[in-house]
């Protein structure tokens, strides 16, 4: 079974109401792999290297990533 890895639920995902549109979670991610273009612009994952870790899970705010 692959491992979980983090995905974001853009239909909850909503950059303004984040601080300063950044999203808390891109910046939890040790790994760096939660990436996100400008302030205000939904974050994404770039890669595979996700560890499923769950820190970005807990950073967002408005609980729009998940692992699966």
């Amino acid at each position: 079974m692959p491992k979980p890895m983090a995905l974001v639920q853009y239909s909850k995902c909503d950059p303004a109401k984040c601080p300063d549109g950044i999203c808390p979670a891109k910046n939890a991610c040790t790994k760096k792999v939660l990436k996100q273009d400008a302030p205000y612009e939904k974050p994404y994952r770039i890669s595979e290297m996700c560890q499923g870790c769950t820190t970005c899970v807990s950073a967002c705010p408005l609980g729009a990533i998940i692992l699966a």
